[in-house]
């Protein structure tokens, strides 16, 4: 048994534990795409520059760098080809020719006509072979031109000095030494890639920041139109753009027509239902005032005077907010009305604060009614009610605070719903049920929201959010 207590199956176990725990290569995939996706940016205008560049530039690099890379091979190969004769003549005149043995003759002749610096040290051995470099196209055409030419014992070293290159060459009373530039034997163009490939994108980058600058106008000016229309205003919109974003414009409008169709048509029906509604109960109202005025008379009254609350609340929840424009509205009148309501209804309004501009585009009576039910919902169940309106970066947001009993946090949404009554809870007790369901839809009918909360006064905190 091994030690430690460890049996080869437990070893073989806890093998296959960690195969299977291992990273799945679609789960691999996944993550390796969402962290892709976390880095990209967002928008569609940087988005579309990067699908039109980045694969054009990649293409365009790997065609320069091969046909550079080629270009650059042939030509160094050449120019080594050219240096290794100069130095294969001027060793043949060396040891041909009774002239060549004059040191300063031949060094006078390879620094005028061949511009190299030529030595010969007499005696001297070649230096022992130094690391070659990972990668240099000079070391490998010069090596192969040397052993091809000269085929003589020789070292050389092309990265010692960066402007020049050095090449012994074993001769029979020495080595003979040359010394000459890099320009020589190596085709050095990458400023000419460089300049090339930067010219060429910027050229792309300026080509397609000016047409997708076109065409993603139209797409913010659809998407600025209908964050409009979704808050009850109205913008003057002519779809332009490509095909398919006009397209988009056109059914956008469509669909536009057809909801404001179907608004005042709900609109028209809702008038004619209320106006038979009412006319059935003041009829009712009539004849209850002229029969004799008795305890189910007044009970029967009571019930009549009811049922029109109920209809007028029903009526405004399906009618919202329908046929108003919101235009520009000071919050800091509108919420002074709203404490005024508050404290009729019998109140105490401990405060109404105002923080920031207060100049709102918003429909003034539809968002009246909203904060009013928000309000005489505090009213009804707290004795002390605070209003505070503050201004924030896109938004405005309006806080009303009771000292009420407050609303369970797993039951705030359901309070919401039409017609929907708490037993233990403060909503609408003796109404119909859509108070707070008429202020959420007015609310988000401006863009915005109702959200309940935990108030500092201990009781319960509605804040109304309006886009600015």
């Amino acid at each position: 048994m091994p030690a430690g207590g460890l049996t080869l199956s437990s070893l073989r176990r806890g093998a296959s534990l960690a195969w299977a725990a291992r990273p799945r290569p679609r789960e691999l995939w996944r993550r390796i795409a969402r962290a892709i996706g976390d880095a990209l940016p967002k928008g569609l205008y940087a988005r579309s520059l990067i699908i039109i560049i980045a694969p054009v530039v990649l293409l365009q690099s790997v065609i320069a760098y091969t046909f550079m890379e080629r270009h650059w091979q042939l030509v160094t190969r050449r120019l080594s080809a050219a240096v290794t004769a100069d130095v294969a003549a001027l060793i043949d005149i060396y040891e041909s020719y009774p002239q060549g043995k004059d040191a300063e003759t031949l060094t006078r002749i390879a620094g005028e006509r061949l511009s190299l610096d030529l030595d010969i040290l007499k005696g001297a051995k070649l230096p022992e072979p130094g690391p070659r470099p990972f990668f240099s196209i000079l070391d490998e055409a010069l090596s192969d031109e040397i052993r091809r030419q000269i085929r003589r014992p020789y070292w050389i070293d092309t990265v010692g000095r960066s402007s020049l290159i050095e090449i012994r060459v074993a001769i029979p009373d020495g080595v003979l030494r040359v010394l000459a530039r890099r320009s020589q034997a190596y085709a050095s163009n990458s400023h000419i890639f460089l300049l090339w490939m930067s010219g060429s994108s910027l050229v792309l980058l300026g080509v397609a920041i000016l047409f997708l600058r076109n065409q993603i106008k139209p797409i913010l000016r659809l998407a600025a139109v209908a964050e409009s229309f979704g808050k009850g205003r109205e913008i003057e919109f002519r779809p332009r753009g490509a095909r398919e974003v006009r397209q988009a414009g056109h059914a956008f409008i469509e669909m536009k027509r057809r909801i404001e169709r179907a608004m005042e048509q709900r609109t028209t029906m809702l008038n004619g239902v209320s106006h038979d509604l009412r006319t059935i109960i003041t009829r009712f109202k009539l004849s209850l005032a002229l029969v004799e005025q008795t305890a189910e008379v007044e009970d029967l009254r009571r019930d009549v005077d009811e049922m029109s609350r109920m209809l007028e609340a029903y009526l405004a929840f399906a009618r919202g907010d329908s046929g108003e424009a919101a235009v520009p509205t000071d919050m800091r009148a509108l919420l002074e009305d709203l404490r005024s309501d508050a404290e009729r209804l019998g109140a105490h309004v401990d405060a109404v604060e105002i923080e920031g501009d207060a100049l709102v585009t918003l429909k003034p009576d539809a968002m009246r009614r909203c904060l009013f039910n928000l309000a005489a919902n505090a009213a009804r169940y707290g004795e002390t009610v605070a209003i505070v309106g503050k201004r924030e970066a896109r938004a405005f947001f309006v806080s009303i605070d009771d000292d009420g009993p407050g609303i369970p946090a797993e039951q705030r949404e359901e309070v919401f719903k039409p017609f929907v009554r708490l037993d233990d809870a403060r909503q609408d007790a003796g109404g119909s049920g859509l108070g707070l369901s008429i202020a959420r839809d007015i609310a988000r009918a401006h863009g915005g929201d109702v959200n309940l909360h935990d108030s500092p006064l201990g009781g319960l905190r509605a804040t109304v959010r309006i886009p600015a």
